[in-house]
């Protein structure tokens, strides 16, 4: 394992790309840092391919094809027939729309088994048909109701054309939820650029255009809400500095549109989740399931949180019991924004010196000398 007590900072790009390789040799620690920043299941075994190609270290590639690809649910046969138990009263949301973007996995499947338990019609929106096709059965076996678009939210024309789309076969579009996304791990000196705008295009970009296009069409005349899905990166994203500064983007974004767009009726919210067990956690090595297990819930609350939990606050936002609420972030982590078990090993260095132009300042105690303190 990587042992933490070596914790020397690289100086030169041939020692990161050292570091980076070395990192990748400890499969289990270096499963587990993919793990807790969200990579899929099979975008970790390309980025620790693309890690262990030389080739691929002296051009910064890492995560070969970009995005992780959405992972397989835990059971999609388990419980089909049984309805989503949510803490809120039936028909809350009868008569409806809402679109769910990165429905067929995930939170994103969550939130639409929730909100269509709810009396909600949801609009599945994903890039690929199958787990579409899957979770809208599952909502509709549930008695639900629900339907599936394939939709690119990268592409600008294509999303503005599915939103006019919805509005055309149902009649109005009540509830957006900005839940697609995708990311995948690397140091940061070592994103390629094609790598950094197909991540800000997608958690960014792709985000921009969905609320743009259902005010444009219906909103600005009709007032909803929206709810963005970003993350726990108010301390920095290390290892994701792209996904953290597009979430970053967003929560200010989510602000922005609060303000511009009330007086049209529409309230504008983000959920930021923690560490949540989700569909792709059984897709990883019982290693690093255990080891997971253990460092993913060292936060205050002492625990994981649930899929549920997440789609519980996005209920609420979208509820008229959140009426007084916009521009809103809610934190669902159990705490971790506050105090959590950290993601990386903090490097030792002596490549920021102090300045202390005090003539008479107190002398270091003998316990703090050693740390560069006089």
């Amino acid at each position: 394992m990587f042992n933490h007590e070596d914790r020397v900072c690289p100086r030169s790009k041939s020692q990161r790309a050292e570091l980076v390789r070395t990192y990748a040799s400890q499969r289990i620690w270096f499963y587990l840092f993919l793990v807790v920043t969200g990579t899929g299941a099979r975008q970790i075994d390309r980025t620790v391919a693309c890690w262990h190609d030389t080739g691929a270290h002296h051009h910064g590639r890492v995560g070969c094809s970009g995005p992780a690809v959405p992972t397989t649910p835990f059971d999609r046969e388990a419980n089909v027939a049984d309805k989503f138990d949510s803490i809120f009263r039936p028909g809350l949301f009868a008569g409806q729309v809402a679109l769910i973007t990165g429905g067929g996995t995930g939170i994103g499947r969550c939130i639409g088994h929730e909100l269509a338990a709810l009396g909600a019609h949801c609009v599945l929106a994903a890039r690929r048909q199958e787990p579409l096709d899957a979770t809208v059965a599952e909502i509709v076996a549930a008695g639900g109701s629900a339907s599936a678009l394939v939709m690119n939210i990268r592409d600008d024309e294509a999303v503005d054309a599915a939103i006019a789309s919805i509005i055309q076969e149902h009649g109005r579009l009540d509830i957006v939820v900005n839940n697609a996304g995708g990311q995948f791990a690397s140091p940061a000196s070592m994103i390629r650029p094609k790598g950094w705008r197909a991540v800000v295009d997608t958690n960014l970009n792709g985000t921009f255009y969905v609320c743009q296009s259902a005010y444009n069409h219906w909103m600005e005349r009709h007032g909803g809400s929206i709810v963005a899905i970003v993350a726990d990166m108010w301390n920095g994203f290390p290892g994701m500095a792209h996904t953290g500064a597009a979430r970053a983007a967003v929560v200010n974004l989510t602000q922005t549109l609060a303000i511009e767009w009330a007086c049209s009726g529409v309230r504008v919210n983000a959920v930021a989740p923690g560490f949540i067990v989700s569909s792709g956690l059984a897709n990883y090595p019982a290693p690093v399931q255990e080891m997971a297990a253990k460092v993913m819930p060292k936060n205050p609350s002492s625990r994981l949180g649930t899929e549920s939990e997440v789609s519980t606050a996005v209920a609420f936002l979208c509820s008229p019991a959140a009426a007084f609420i916009t521009g809103a972030t809610l934190r669902v982590d159990g705490g971790a924004s506050l105090q959590k078990e950290p993601l990386l090993p903090m490097l030792e260095h002596d490549r920021m010196p102090a300045w202390d132009g005090f003539h008479l300042a107190a002398e270091a105690p003998e316990a703090f000398r050693s740390k560069g303190q006089r």
